[in-house]
This record gives C-alpha cells, structure tokens and sequence, in this order.
C-alpha cells in the first residue's frame, strides 16, 4: 500500500425489508415488498459511500442468502485495502454474486468520487410506469390516472397466456388512443412457438417494443421472434457484459437492449457499456424496476446525457413513502424524475434501522 492511498476501514451491511404501495407483479414472481442489500463504505479520512441492489429471486440464479453471505465474506477480504484493489478482489469474485459485488463496488465509487455521480447539475428524466389493471372496467381508470400522474410511457406484463395477453393488450391500445406508447415485457415467459405466435398477431399501435419473449439462454428462440415481430425486440436478462451486447446487436428484429447497474457491477463499467451499445447502433434503455433510492440514484446519474428515452429506474416509486430511506427523498413530478442542483443521497438512520432485518459491521480494529 503506498502512504498516501485511502483505504477501507469499515464495512457495515445491511439487508432490507421494505413494504411495497401495492404488490408488483411479474411473469415469474409478485412482490409485496423489496430486500436490498445495502452497504455503507468508511475510509481512513472518514469519506463514506453508499451502495445498494436488490436480488430478485427467479429473475437469475442469485440468491438473498448466497448475496448476503458473499457481501459478508467480501467485506472481511477489503478491510485495510486501497480502495481500487478492494474493487479489484470484488470484481474478480463477482461471478459468485453480480448483484451483491455491484452493491459493493458502487459503494466504493460514490466513496471515492466517481466523476459521474460527482455532478452536482440539476437533472430532469422522463420515467416509465407499470400497469397493474386485468379486467376492462380497471383497465380505463388505471391508464386515465397513470396519463393524469404525467407519465407517458407504460409497461405491460405478458407471458402467460397468448390469447389472454393480446386481448389485454388490444384493450389498452383501445382506451390508451395515442396518449402514450407502450412498452410490452414478456419476462421470459413465452416459448419460441407462443412468442412467435403473439408477434404475428399484435398490432404495433403505439407499442415502443417488446421485451424479452423467452427465456434468457435461449438465444435462437428469441431470434426468432425478432424476426417476424412488427416491433423493435428488447432483450434484458442475457445482456450481462460487452460480448452480450455485440452478440444482440448482430440479430436482425433486436433494436434494444436493456442495462441495468446490478448486472454490470459499476457505475464506470456501466457508463462505459452504453457508450459500446451506441457505438453498435444499439438503443438503450435503462434501469432497474425493483431498485430503491440509492440505486435509482445512480441510475439516473448514468442516463443523464446518455439515454434520452423514459427511465425504468423507479423502483422508488414502489415503496411505501413511510419506508423510503433517505432524509429528503428522491422528487417525481407528472411522470419526471427530479434530483435538484447540489442534491446528494442522505441516510435517514432511524428509517434505516427500523427497516433493517439483518446487519453486520466489519471493522479494522488493529
């Protein structure tokens, strides 16, 4: 360690049970409520920083506990550490757990100043929303609201039932009436026969995209919905690195892919990635849907000049506002995200510790 390099002396962990607005359902899984891992990063000159994801069962192989145990393994190897080789050990064990290492590393970031975070301009960006309604009485009130609350950009779950999710669909395109554009996620819930048969039969009206029709791995299946589908084709779960990002743009009918900060495990790497994305004729759209504060944060510090479609970094919007974390929480206004001039994230301790299920503190005690 050369004399002047900063390092870690104390690592705190905290895992989170945070209560939902109203439950969030996907293709494989509903939530009631999000559990982030969070973690609080203290150098030798007292500089903090704060990371945070959260491991969404079903979506990957990761899993709460094998998160957790990694994070608590990890912060006992960086202890004393210089802050980039702690990112390096983190980086070089990812593979155990990309969200847990992405909470860790993005701590360290903010710790050390990351350029992009470190921009103090006010922001404004355009968020998505999700669409909750089945039947056709609530569909109408549901897009009504939504439109109302300013967003105009909409995402609707398939994946289930061909026949049921195109009925649905038709009745929205009906009552929405070019208000807003839609963005249709399968969540890799169709095979290739039932995704291709769902693309021959949507109409395109005001549909942006749709996201990943099948599962993650099977890349010939979703090739092969993309080139029939009458809409850009957006993939999600298998985009994890650079090859992944070369590969999709090589697939006629895929015109997007969708990033997200816990799968590129920094802010830097992350930013970086976008940048390659562009550079291939890839559009990008990004962010985490069942992120919280911090992360949604960071996101939108990533998108801010590089992304000019609505964000899927909402996760905030989610939580009940009783259980959102921060002392001045993150603003949205008719359907933008608003992070003021000079605005930094900070820990209201008592909503912290009161929705905290488990925490562990590693220090340097010599």
């Amino acid at each position: 360690m050369k004399i002047n390099d900063n390092y870690i002396i104390s690592v705190h962990l905290f895992r989170l049970d945070v209560p939902l607005i109203k439950p969030y359902k996907l293709s494989y899984n509903t939530f009631h409520s999000f559990e982030p891992i969070i973690i609080r990063m203290i150098d030798n000159n007292g500089k903090e920083g704060w990371g945070e994801q959260h491991i969404s069962p079903g979506s990957s192989n990761e899993t709460r506990d094998g998160g957790w145990t990694f994070a608590r393994i990890l912060a006992k190897l960086i202890i004393k550490k210089p802050l980039n080789e702690a990112k390096q050990i983190i980086s070089s064990l990812s593979h155990f757990s990309k969200v847990a290492a992405s909470a860790m590393i993005t701590s360290i970031e903010m710790m050390e100043s990351n350029k992009i975070l470190e921009n103090k301009g006010a922001i404004k960006l355009k968020l998505l929303t999700a669409f909750n309604a089945e039947e056709d009485f609530e569909i109408k009130d549901e897009l009504d609201q939504l439109i109302d609350n300013g967003f105009n950009t909409i995402k609707v779950k398939v994946g289930k039932d061909v026949k049921a999710d195109l009925k649905k669909i038709n009745r929205i395109q009906t009552h929405l009436n070019g208000r807003a554009t839609l963005r249709i996620d399968a969540n890799r819930g169709y095979t290739k026969i039932d995704g291709c048969n769902f693309v021959r039969e949507l109409e395109p009206n005001y549909i942006e995209l749709f996201e990943q029709p099948c599962h993650s791995e099977d890349w010939e299946a979703n090739a092969a919905v993309a080139k029939i589908s009458k809409v850009p084709i957006m993939l999600d779960e298998p985009i994890c690195d650079l090859k992944d990002i070369k590969r999709a743009s090589q697939i006629p009918g895929v015109g997007l892919c969708k990033l997200k900060l816990k799968r590129f495990t920094s802010i830097q790497n992350l930013y970086d990635s976008i940048k390659y994305a562009h550079s291939l004729g890839l559009k990008i759209v990004l962010g985490d849907g069942l992120g919280s504060e911090i992360n949604c944060w960071m996101e939108a510090k990533i998108a801010n000049d590089l992304i000019d479609n609505a964000g899927e970094y909402n996760g905030f919007l989610k939580v009940k506002p009783e259980a959102r974390i921060l002392k001045t929480p993150l603003k949205f206004e008719k359907g933008f995200l608003i992070i003021e001039e000079n605005w930094i994230p900070e820990i209201d301790k008592d909503k912290l510790k009161k929705y905290t299920i488990f925490n562990e503190v590693i220090e340097n005690t010599i």
